[in-house]
């Protein structure tokens, strides 16, 4: 059964750091993208960074130079690193895949398989 488990989310002081895992279970992420994406309240879900399994990777205007996206095929695990963060980027974070090991658009809605979500909040 393929399974998705968020874990890293806290509360962080504006300009901090915070670094998401992504543990996967029941299939071999070589062969799966990844993909993190955020959903704040009153607001849509939207992608944050996604990853091939080659290590191709894309990330949203609003995170670049401050995030950071990595996997290890071998440990099954993603993870996001996040510095500088904002008050703007609080939000539930979710860890999702989809079995296009190619595949590293962002757009939400082609992704399959959903962790449950682990919530960030940036505040002072």
């Amino acid at each position: 059964q393929l399974q998705l488990v968020e874990s890293g989310g806290g509360l962080v002081q504006p300009g901090g750091s915070l670094r998401l895992s992504c543990a996967a279970s029941g299939f071999t992420l070589d062969y799966y993208a990844i993909g993190w994406f955020r959903q704040a309240p009153g607001k849509e879900r939207e992608g944050v960074s996604c990853s091939s399994s080659g290590g191709n990777t894309n990330y949203a205007d609003s995170v670049k130079g401050r995030f950071t996206i990595s996997r290890d095929n071998a440990k099954r695990m993603a993870y996001l690193q996040m510095n500088n963060l904002k008050p703007e980027d609080t939000a539930t974070y979710y860890c999702a895949t989809r079995p296009s090991a190619d595949y590293y658009d962002c757009s939400p809605v082609h992704w399959g398989y959903w962790g449950q979500g682990t919530q960030v909040t940036v505040s002072s």
